[in-house]
């Protein structure tokens, strides 16, 4: 066969259909590189996309300049409807991603704005993946403090995403979505709302993040035993963990990552 040449984006297309199989292919041949900066401008949290809600009158809006990040999102197609509800004649909807592929891409391409070079020393995901299938919480754990380690010291200095709040559990989050796992935020339960839960493996584990700057050291495991967010979780009969996180703003790193057995 012969390359297109029209244009570089024309090859890619080409050559993603000719692959036989199925792919993100609508992302991959666009890269929204627009919606990236807009969200990290406005200081989006990463894992709060999953599970926006809005009315009616949002979803409507087509002015880019003064859209909110619920419209920008559902009108480019990047999140849909997945739960609505009608309260006194007043609509609301959930949103969320359309698919598995869809969250992959968009949270690679944020991954990448949130800490560029992540791929160097942790891979594409499939480490993140392979270990978490084989209880290697060790291994994963080393993983995350390479993923913080490789953030560039000016990335810090020069950009101000680093200082916005959320920024650790965004970079957490998005490594975790852009390996394809299975995770849901903020996993409401009868004593609050536990930050991420990810099952893969056979086995449900359960984080909860905290910045020592803000929060005692323990303080994420202590509420992750107390609020009993694992009950739940116990009913599907798969082994279950608690993973404390925590990180620090000045060490720009993990500086703690306390494991325990539900």
């Amino acid at each position: 066969r012969r390359r297109p040449t029209a244009s570089i984006r024309g090859w890619r297309a080409w050559r993603l259909r000719s692959s036989r199989r199925f792919r993100a292919h609508w992302f991959e041949t666009a890269t929204p590189t627009f919606l990236v900066d807009t969200l990290l401008q406005r200081g989006v949290e990463v894992p709060a996309l999953d599970g926006l809600r809005c009315d009616e009158e949002l979803l409507s809006s087509f002015d880019v300049d003064t859209m909110t990040i619920e419209a920008l999102l559902f009108q480019t197609g990047y999140l849909t409807i997945v739960e609505a509800e009608d309260v006194d004649e007043d609509p609301s909807y959930r949103l969320g991603y359309p698919n598995r592929e869809v969250r992959q891409s968009l949270n690679r391409s944020l991954l990448t704005a949130l800490a560029p070079d992540w791929r160097r020393g942790t891979g594409n995901g499939a480490s993140l993946r392979r270990r978490l299938a084989d209880g290697d919480l060790d291994g994963v754990e080393a993983l995350f403090r390479a993923l913080f380690a490789g953030i560039p010291h000016q990335w810090h200095t020069r950009n101000e995403i680093a200082r916005y709040e959320g920024y650790w559990a965004s970079v957490f989050y998005a490594f975790v979505a852009a390996a394809g796992l299975d995770v849901v935020v903020e996993d409401s339960g009868s004593r609050g709302r536990l930050d991420m839960v990810v099952r893969h493996g056979g086995a449900v584990y359960l984080f909860e993040f905290k910045v020592v700057e803000q929060a005692p050291r323990g303080a994420a495991l202590a509420q992750l035993r107390a609020r009993d967010y694992a009950g739940k979780h116990r009913a599907a009969g798969r082994p279950v963990r608690l993973i404390g996180v925590e990180f620090s703003s000045a060490e720009r790193n993990v500086v703690a990552f306390d494991v325990e057995d539900a």
